[in-house]
């Protein structure tokens, strides 16, 4: 029988987190917070919370055009993850991406802005949903493919590491992903090449509308990176302040150890894949359980058991967020639209010769 590949270094992958069950288990302890840190994590996901709302809404009233994928539910993990990075460190990310590119340090009117299809967003309206982008907040990429940015992600890393910087690359992905050629390719040249990356998987239980269980020959997917010697951990999703933890750890390790680092974490996706997925696939059962999950109904609880968080308190911070919204939606509703001329502007970072510019029923041949 061949051996079981193991980390470089440490035991074999730390299991700190549970597969899908319906207790949420013991939270991490507040007590060691501080109130301002805790009530900034709570607005910070109640921010998210309400700015997919206020997505899925414009979106059915068509304001919203393309793909559209929300982070409803897993609002925890996003603030975790990247309260862990440093400004420097670079994010790459899947389609699921506005809470990401908000956290990252994204202007909410900008990312509004870019979901309406406006020349104020981040790639100037041409993106969309899918391409959240913004190079002063090193988020990368939102990547419309699946496992697209893995390849881009890892050489970024290598970048880093061949000009001896000490960022670190964080590449954020879904449970399907691991399941694609890139996967294997990235993690093989980021274990070989040492370079300081942190894959992060969010599992949300369905890659799509196939279950984890049914997709994946190993459905515990933190211990994946051991055929190419990366350690992984895996973390409650629905606990903010122990995906902060876990991250920042395997962040800091990828940044002194110059290796890279494999993070799981488990988050129940509340809606459909998309805006207009009606999840007909998921039973009542499975539907209840991810609402009784809510991560930000069970932060909030327990920053009101602790006496952090009281009526006036969420009042205020609420009246806030729904401002904030209002105006990003404002913001974005009023906006232009990119003028067609500026349609190939960005096809390339310089100009490339004899470079296609025919729009919709131009001729194909000039006069």
């Amino acid at each position: 029988m061949a051996d079981t590949a193991k980390p470089k270094s440490g035991s074999a992958a730390k299991n700190s987190g549970g597969r899908r069950r319906s207790r949420k288990g013991t939270p991490t302890a507040v007590a060691d917070e501080s109130p301002e840190v805790l009530r900034e994590y709570y607005r910070r996901m109640l921010l998210i919370r309400r700015f997919e709302e206020r997505t899925g809404q414009a979106y059915t009233q068509a304001r919203i055009g393309g793909y559209c994928h929300l982070n409803l539910g897993e609002e925890a993990t996003v603030v975790g993850l990247m309260t862990a990075l440093q400004e420097r460190d670079y994010l790459f990310a899947n389609y699921r991406d506005h809470g990401y590119a908000i956290e990252k340090g994204i202007e909410p009117r900008r990312v509004m802005a870019e979901l309406y299809g406006r020349s104020t967003g981040t790639s100037k309206g041409w993106g969309g949903s899918m391409h959240m982008y913004d190079t002063d907040a090193r988020m990368l990429g939102g990547w419309g493919i699946v496992g697209g940015q893995l390849p881009m992600a890892t050489g970024a890393a290598m970048a880093v590491s061949y000009r001896g910087g000490d960022e670190v690359v964080m590449c954020q992905m879904g449970d399907g992903t691991t399941n694609i050629g890139a996967w294997h390719e990235s993690l093989n040249i980021a274990s070989l090449w040492n370079l300081p990356i942190v894959y992060v998987v969010i599992n949300n239980y369905l890659g799509m509308g196939t279950t984890v269980d049914m997709s994946s020959a190993e459905p515990d997917l933190y211990k994946r990176g051991c055929a190419f010697r990366i350690e992984g951990e895996r973390v409650d999703g629905q606990d903010v302040l122990a995906v902060r933890d876990t991250a920042r750890n395997l962040v800091e390790r990828a940044r002194s150890e110059q290796r890279p680092f494999l993070m799981e974490t488990m988050s129940y996706r509340m809606k459909g894949h998309s805006v207009v997925d009606p999840a007909k696939y998921r039973s009542k059962e499975d539907a209840q359980e991810a609402r009784s999950n809510d991560p930000l109904a069970a932060f909030e609880s327990q920053l009101e058991e602790a006496g952090v968080l009281d009526e006036d308190r969420k009042k205020e911070i609420a009246d806030a967020v729904r401002q904030e919204v209002a105006d990003a939606a404002d913001f974005a509703e009023n906006s232009p639209h990119p003028d067609a001329s500026t349609l190939f502007d960005y096809t390339y970072a310089s100009p490339v010769a004899n470079e296609s510019t025919r729009m919709p029923a131009d001729p194909v041949f000039a006069d």
